[in-house]
């Protein structure tokens, strides 16, 4: 696929993250524009041809538009913007009166997600990727990496969909419309990888970074999850055992975040106690 040129000039910066920023059309407010950092090539385009393959899933995700290059050599995607959109994250911070409201329409989503089928040949397994994560990890023993790895294989397989990094950031909404955005960790395998990162998000993080990244207290992101939790599990299964199942799936995404920090986690290491 060739990179259409494109200028910034017709840009106006709305955002940054860890591997790029975004930026909205000056004069076509149904634009965006997902920008990698300098030397990234490959990745928006394997995002690209991924946001295809989710959207032509069924699965609600803005609909992917084209594969773009900057003059400066700087690559990524256009995206059809949703109009007055907003993410379940900055909808709970706004309104936390409506916390249970936004968790349980969340958990509806991610039910329906985790419920869609895929073609298991086009996607990558969650369980390969936790192996490479761990093959490559310099932070956990060889005996650490042995345990893991075995809880990892018994957790049972699944063909269904998994986000891949499903936080409440992740889910937007406009008007009665629902979408999930970020899909560049989209895969297919248990859903429990998947809430573990929602439960990571909502409880197992910093008061700093749940403000810094969320716009919400801490109390009201466990409250987030406190709501969400029996929608997602049922409302027959009590929430302390939720946690301890769900818990060190939570704990799985250390490898990602000391592969990202470059250092051991231990506050996050934690979660994988039952397991190590």
């Amino acid at each position: 696929m060739e990179a259409i040129k494109i200028s910034l000039d017709d840009y106006i910066l709305s955002g940054g993250g860890f591997n790029g920023e975004s930026y909205d059309h000056k004069t076509d407010p149904s634009v965006m524009l997902k920008l990698y950092f300098p030397g990234k090539i490959n990745q928006p385009l394997d995002e690209m041809v991924l946001a295809r393959k989710v959207y032509d899933l069924g699965i609600p995700t803005p609909e992917p538009g084209e594969y773009v290059v900057t003059e400066d050599g700087r690559y990524g995607i256009r995206f059809h913007r949703i109009l007055g959109k907003k993410s379940y994250s900055r909808a709970t911070s706004d309104h936390p009166e409506k916390v249970a409201f936004y968790a349980e329409d969340f958990a509806r989503m991610c039910l329906d997600l985790h419920s869609t089928h895929v073609d298991t040949s086009e996607f990558e397994n969650v369980k390969d990727r936790y192996y490479h994560l761990l093959e490559e990890s310099p932070f956990f023993t060889s005996s650490e990496k042995d345990k893991l790895a075995r809880f990892i294989s018994e957790t049972p397989d699944e063909d269904t969909a998994i986000h891949g990094d499903l936080q409440y950031s992740n889910a937007i909404f406009a008007g009665d419309e629902h979408y999930f955005i970020d899909l560049g960790d989209f895969c297919y395998g248990n859903h429990l990888f998947d809430i573990g990162m929602v439960y990571l998000c909502c409880c197992l993080s910093s008061e700093e970074y749940i403000l810094e990244a969320f716009h919400l207290p801490k109390k009201l992101a466990m409250e987030f999850w406190a709501d969400f939790a029996p929608v997602y599990f049922g409302k027959d299964r009590p929430l302390k055992d939720i946690e301890e199942e769900i818990r060190p799936y939570a704990g799985l995404k250390t490898l990602i975040i000391e592969r990202d920090a470059n250092c051991p986690m231990p506050e996050f290491r934690a979660a994988l106690s039952s397991v190590l």
